[in-house]
C-alpha cells in the first residue's frame, strides 16, 4: 500500500508514504489523519488517496509514523467537496485542508474528547467561611464562586478572576482540576420578544412554502430591507429541526450582526451553536464537533464554519450573501457563498442565499433560472419606503462636510425625539495631513498611500499595514508649524456633532470603537433606549441593524466608488447606499435618505435614488455584459509581489508567456497585464497582476491546472510571493 499524504506546505503536491512499521495493516481510508515524517519533522498530514504503487523509487519513500484516526473526522462527500474546493481554487491541498479543519486537528493525538476543564472544591475547600481568605479578596471570590459547584476556566475568566489566583488556591489545596461535558456556546440573548413565530405576510408566506426541502434547491431572498427575511429564516429552520436535521447559517461577522444573531436565539435558545473568529480554539472545536456528531441541531458561524460536518444536513442559509467578508482575501481565497452552493448540491438540500442588494452573480443566476428567485417587496404593514433627498454640494459651502440642508434636518428630526444616522465610509480625523507652506504630504513609507491621522491616539495610521507614528508638530520638511488636515472621517464627523449638537448623544460606530468585545451590543443598547442621538459610522452601520427610531439617514460622500480602479465598486456603492438607507424609518416614524454629493446628476446615483437597486443592478448587467466582465465571464487574477517591482513584474511576463502557450490569445481566452496592482507598493512590496478571463469556466480550470504547477517549478517563483485568486472579488 502507497498513501498519498496532503502536507500543509505551499507545494502543490503530494507525498506518498509506506504503511507503519509497527503496526498491522490497517485499513487507512481518505480523510484520516496521519503523523508523517517530512524532512527533519514531523508533522500532521491528511489522507487523500491510496494507491499500490508510487512514482518515487521505492527506498525514497518513508513509513508514516503514526495513524491519528481510526475513521475519517469529515463524511467522505464532505471530503471530496474540500479536495474539489482546494482544485478549483487552485490552491496547494494540504495547506487548503489546514485551513478547512479545526486547530486542534491539525495537531498530532487523538480526537479530542469534547470535554472542558473545570474547577471544584477539594475535601479542604469545601465549607470554608467566607472570612477564612479575607487578606486574599480574589482568592475568596473564587471559593465562594466554587459552593455551588464546578466552574469552568471560561467561566473563571469571564469574573475577571486571573489564572495566578487560580493557581495559588490549587497550591493550597483547596481546589482541583476536573473534566466537565460543556453546554453548547450560545450568544447572549436579544429582547426576547421574538421567541413565538410572527404571524407570516402573503409575500412571506408564499417564500416559505416555496423552499423545498426534500432535494438541492438553491433559492435569492431578495427582501427589501425591514421585510422579513430573517423570519423566513426561521420559520424554514423550524421546519427543518421538525423532520429531526440540521441547519447552517452563515453570516457575514457576527460580532456586527447581535441583533440578528440574538433573534436566532430567542427562538431556539440552547439549540444554537456558534462558530467565529473570537472563540478559542477548544469553542471551536466543539461547536464542529457537536454539528459534528449531530447534537446540537443549528450552527451560526462565519466564513469558515461553512467546512462544518453536520451529521443530519437539512438547509443552508448565506444572510447578505452580496457581502465580501464571504470572500477569503489571504491564503486559500475560498468564497463561502458559492462553496455553501456546491455543498447543498453535493448533499441534497436548499440553499438560501438572502440580500435586500443581491450581488450581480446571484441576480444573473436568478434571471436564467438557475436559482428561485423570492422577492419580499414591501415592508410590514404600516411601515413605508424612505423617501430620498439629493443634496446637490458642488458651490456650496460646507460646514467641516456638512450642508445647512442637512443639519437643519439633523436638528429637526432630534427636536422631534427621533435618531439620526450619519454614514462616512472612512474611519478616523482625517484621511490626509499637509504642509500649507510646502505642500508635504504625510505618506506611508510602506505603502503607496497616504496615513491617515487620527487625534485619538495622536497618530499617524496608514490602514493597510498598519504603521503608526506620532503626528508631528512641525512640516518634516520645511519645519513648518502650518499643518492642515485635509478631507474627514468618522472621528471628525463626531467632533463636529458634537460642537453643533452638544446637548445631544453622539455615538461613533467605527473599528476603532468597536475592538473591544461586546462594544457593538453596547452599541446597540444604547440606541434600543430610544432617546434622542446621532449615530456616526462605517459600513458597521448597514450590517442590518434595526434601529426603529432611526427616520433620518445622511449619507456624507459616497463619490469615490464612481471612480475606482476595480469594476465592481461601483456594484459595492450601490448595495452600501441602499443598505444604510434601509437603516431608515423601519418603526413607525416615516425614514428620509439624504445623500450628499458633487455627483447628483449621474445616471447611476439618480437612477439608483429614483428607480431602487434592481434598475440600478440591471443596468450594471448590461453594462459588463458589453465589456465581458464577470458574471458573465470567468475571471482569475494571477498576483505577484516583491521587494523588487522588476521580479514581481518580470515573473509574470513569464507567466503570461507560459499561459499564452497553453492557450494563445483569442476570443476564448484574454490576458491583461501584468499591470501594477490599483496600490502599487503595499508592506514594503510591489504588487503587480495578470488577468485572465475565459469564455468557459472549464478553459479557464484548463488553463490554471497547467500553468500553476509549471509556475511553481520556476527559479523565479522563489524570489516573489505570487498566489491565483479565482473568482476574484476585490482587484485592489
Amino acid at each position: 500500500m502507497i498513501y498519498r499524504v496532503a502536507i500543509p506546505s505551499p507545494l502543490r503536491r503530494l507525498f506518498d508514504y509506506l504503511p507503519a512499521t509497527d503496526a498491522p495493516e490497517p485499513s487507512i481510508t481518505p480523510g484520516c489523519r496521519v503523523l508523517v515524517p517530512f524532512g527533519r519533522r514531523s508533522v500532521v498530514g491528511v489522507v487523500v488517496a491510496v494507491e499500490t504503487q508510487s512514482n518515487q523509487p521505492a527506498n525514497r519513500l518513508r513509513p508514516i509514523e503514526e495513524i491519528l484516526d481510526t475513521e475519517p473526522p469529515v463524511p467522505a462527500t464532505l471530503f471530496q467537496l474540500y479536495l474539489w474546493a482546494a482544485r478549483y481554487y487552485q490552491h496547494p491541498v494540504g495547506d487548503a485542508l489546514t485551513q478547512m479543519l479545526p486547530a486542534l486537528l491539525r495537531q498530532p493525538g487523538p480526537l479530542p474528547t469534547g470535554h472542558e476543564t473545570a474547577w471544584q472544591l477539594t475535601r479542604h475547600g469545601k465549607g470554608l467561611p467566607e472570612t477564612a481568605l479575607t487578606r486574599a479578596p480574589k482568592q475568596q471570590k473564587l471559593l465562594n464562586l466554587l459552593q455551588n459547584g464546578s466552574i469552568t476556566n471560561a467561566q473563571i475568566r469571564a469574573v475577571g478572576i486571573s489564572r495566578a489566583i487560580i493557581r495559588a488556591l490549587a497550591d493550597k489545596n483547596l481546589i482541583e482540576e476536573v473534566s466537565v461535558e460543556p453546554t453548547i456556546k450560545t450568544v447572549a440573548s436579544g429582547t426576547g420578544q421574538c421567541d413565538v413565530p410572527f404571524t407570516l405576510s402573503d409575500e412571506q408566506q408564499l417564500a416559505v412554502d416555496s423552499i423545498v426541502l426534500d432535494g438541492f434547491q438553491p433559492s435569492l431572498l431578495q427582501g427589501e430591507t425591514g421585510s422579513g427575511k430573517t423570519e423566513i429564516y426561521l420559520q424554514a429552520i423550524a421546519r427543518v429541526l421538525a423532520r429531526g436535521r440540521q441547519a447552517l447559517v452563515l453570516v457575514p461577522e457576527i460580532n456586527l450582526t447581535p441583533q440578528t444573531v440574538a433573534r436566532f436565539t430567542d427562538r431556539f435558545g440552547d439549540q444554537i451553536a456558534v462558530m467565529h473568529s473570537g472563540l478559542t480554539d477548544h469553542e471551536r472545536w466543539r461547536a464542529w464537533n457537536r454539528m459534528r456528531t449531530g447534537q446540537a441541531p443549528i450552527l451560526i458561524g462565519t466564513r469558515s464554519a461553512v467546512f462544518t460536518p453536520l451529521a443530519n444536513p437539512g438547509i443552508i442559509i448565506v444572510d447578505e450573501e452580496h457581502d465580501n467578508a464571504y470572500k477569503q482575501q489571504e491564503g486559500f481565497r475560498y468564497s463561502a457563498r458559492d462553496f455553501a452552493l456546491m455543498r447543498g448540491q453535493t448533499e441534497k438540500i436548499p440553499v438560501i442565499l438572502g440580500s435586500a442588494t443581491p450581488s450581480l452573480e446571484s441576480l444573473l443566476n436568478a434571471k436564467q433560472g438557475r436559482y428561485q428567485h423570492l422577492r419580499l417587496l414591501h415592508r410590514p404593514a404600516g411601515v413605508k419606503k424612505p423617501q430620498w433627498q439629493l443634496v446637490d454640494i458642488r458651490g456650496l459651502e460646507l460646514s467641516a462636510g456638512f450642508s445647512s440642508q442637512a443639519i437643519d434636518a439633523m436638528g429637526s428630526a432630534l427636536e422631534g425625539g427621533q435618531q439620526v444616522l450619519v454614514f462616512l465610509n472612512r474611519r478616523g480625523f482625517a484621511p490626509q495631513m499637509l504642509c500649507h507652506q510646502c505642500g508635504w504630504v504625510a505618506e506611508c513609507r510602506h505603502c503607496s498611500t497616504r496615513m491617515t491621522t487620527h487625534m485619538q491616539y495622536r497618530q499617524l495610521l496608514c490602514h493597510h499595514c498598519e504603521a503608526r507614528q506620532p503626528v508631528p508638530d512641525r512640516c518634516p520638511q520645511c519645519q513648518s508649524e502650518h499643518l492642515v488636515f485635509v478631507g474627514q472621517g468618522t472621528e471628525r464627523s463626531e467632533s463636529i456633532l458634537n460642537n453643533l449638537f452638544p446637548n445631544t448623544p453622539i455615538i461613533r460606530v467605527d473599528r476603532d470603537t468597536t475592538r473591544r468585545k461586546d462594544a457593538m451590543r453596547r452599541v446597540i443598547a444604547d440606541v434600543d433606549r430610544g432617546q434622542p442621538c446621532i449615530l456616526v459610522g462605517t459600513q458597521m452601520l448597514a450590517k442590518g441593524h434595526h434601529f426603529p427610531n432611526v427616520t433620518l439617514a445622511v449619507l456624507l460622500d459616497i463619490d469615490g466608488g464612481l471612480f475606482s480602479a476595480d469594476f465592481r465598486a461601483t456594484e459595492r456603492m450601490g448595495q452600501l447606499i441602499t443598505q444604510v438607507a434601509g437603516r431608515a424609518g423601519r418603526g413607525d416614524q416615516p425614514g428620509v435618505v439624504m445623500l450628499q454629493s458633487h455627483l447628483c446628476d449621474h445616471p447611476l446615483v439618480s437612477q439608483l435614488c429614483s428607480e431602487g437597486y434592481d434598475a440600478f443592478a440591471n443596468t450594471l448587467l448590461r453594462e459588463r455584459k458589453m465589456v465581458d466582465l464577470p458574471p458573465f465571464v470567468p475571471m482569475a487574477l494571477i498576483r505577484a509581489e516583491s521587494e523588487h517591482a522588476d521580479r514581481a513584474s518580470g515573473f509574470l511576463a513569464h507567466a503570461r508567456r507560459r499561459a499564452e502557450s497553453i492557450f494563445p490569445p483569442s476570443a476564448t481566452m484574454r490576458y491583461l497585464g501584468p499591470l501594477p496592482a490599483p496600490m502599487e507598493r503595499r508592506q514594503g512590496r510591489y504588487r503587480y497582476q495578470l488577468t485572465v478571463t475565459a469564455r468557459s469556466r472549464p478553459a479557464l480550470q484548463q488553463l490554471l491546472s497547467e500553468l500553476c504547477p509549471s509556475l511553481e517549478a520556476e527559479p523565479s517563483a522563489r524570489q516573489v510571493r505570487w498566489s491565483v485568486d479565482v473568482d476574484p472579488a476585490d482587484l485592489t
